[in-house]
């Protein structure tokens, strides 16, 4: 059997740690059972995650990575305003559909943890980043005002998304909500 590099071991060790929350919940993720899971010893997981609050964090970094990627990946052609809008929402509520409750559950995880508000902040600075530099060129506001309203347009698509997961909103209403918040922030 082949050896795995530091690199596969730790991405092993990731899935099958995000594969434990979707199953058993994020409550049950130990470092111990994460070494039982995948076949390695407890010093192997401990080399590469020294605490549950490190393994807790780079599953919710490696989410959102994949999430902002796809979102990338979609954002990549030239499109109008309403386009723009409308990719920008329905890739931002379909992420909280496509991560099975998985980010939510790590983040009610870590609930309390100073590292958890931190790498929270640094992620929605980022989706703050993106959506201002995607939706510039639809706008005519400076870019200091966009940003400030793209802080706005990122809290209504987290609280959009809440609602959603709650039953409270479907998915393409959430979009569409989003959607029409995002076009007229832009004007």
């Amino acid at each position: 059997m082949k050896r795995l590099s530091k690199q596969e071991r730790r991405d092993q060790l990731l899935a099958t740690a995000r594969r434990m929350v979707r199953e058993d919940g994020a409550d049950r993720l130990t470092l111990a059972r994460l070494s039982e899971r995948a076949g390695v010893s407890k010093p192997v997981v401990y080399d590469h995650f020294p605490s549950r609050s490190v393994l807790l964090i780079e599953l919710y970094r490696t989410i959102d990575a994949e999430q902002v990627q796809a979102l990338r990946t979609e954002l990549a052609r030239g499109r109008d305003l309403r386009e723009t809008a409308d990719v920008l929402a329905v890739a931002y509520i379909r992420c909280f559909l496509d991560t099975g409750g998985e980010w939510h559950a790590i983040g009610a995880a870590l609930e309390g943890s100073a590292e958890k508000v931190a790498v929270h902040h640094e992620l929605l600075d980022g989706y703050v980043r993106l959506f201002a530099s995607v939706l510039k060129p639809h706008s005519s506001l400076s870019l200091a005002e966009l940003k400030r309203r793209c802080i706005g347009l990122v809290g209504a698509g987290e609280a959009l998304g809440a609602a959603m997961l709650r039953g409270i909103s479907g998915e393409q209403r959430a979009a569409r909500s989003l959607a029409a918040l995002i076009e007229a922030a832009c004007r």
